[in-house]
């Protein structure tokens, strides 16, 4: 399996894809932690001599994957790190910004979601998919927009020619209740 490639776009989702990767493949704790390997003591043990090689090799590939799974221009920037941990963080600086810039993000992501209209020449599953992609970014993001007001937002940005099938809806269920997946299979 790939490490997933990060090309300057979509950082928290990357951070999402690698950590998941990173620690499928047991070396996240050299990333989150960075941690020190001792020097063998004489006369070591053959437990001891694998226990070392382990951490050391591990450092290694945890350093080496971080570099297969960034673009060229990105690897240019990190490739001076010494340390996985080292690239984990100039890659964090760099492209997830401090809290200012991330809430920034959320309040144009919200501003787009809000703004979203179903296309004529488009339809709910596309409509649905566009929606909850805009979602799932605030939601990386670190703040909780819970799928209510996705569903209310659907509701009110849908073509008129779902008026009837909104009108049934609100006649037979309680809107505020309706979950996602129900709302679509409806539409």
């Amino acid at each position: 399996m790939a490490a997933p490639v990060f090309t300057g776009e979509n950082y928290q989702a990357w951070v999402v894809k690698m950590t998941a990767f990173l620690e499928g493949h047991d070396l996240w704790e050299a990333v989150e932690n960075d941690y020190e390997v001792a020097p063998l003591p004489d006369n070591p043990t053959l437990n001891k001599i694998k226990y070392h090689k382990e951490r050391i090799t591990r450092k290694a590939k945890a350093k080496s994957c971080l570099y297969a799974a960034v673009s060229p221009t990105i690897f240019t920037r990190i490739m001076r790190c010494d340390s996985a941990k080292a690239i984990w963080d100039f890659l964090k600086d760099e492209y997830e910004g401090d809290e200012k810039i991330r809430g920034m993000k959320v309040l144009n992501l919200l501003r787009e979601f809000e703004r979203q209209q179903m296309k004529d020449s488009e339809s709910v599953k596309e409509y649905s998919d566009r929606l909850v992609g805009i979602v799932e970014k605030i939601r990386i993001l670190g703040t909780d927009l819970k799928d209510e007001r996705l569903v209310q937002n659907i509701l009110v940005s849908l073509l008129e020619k779902f008026e009837a099938t909104i009108a049934s809806l609100e006649n037979t269920r309680d809107l505020a209740d309706i979950k996602l997946a129900e709302l679509l299979n409806a539409l």
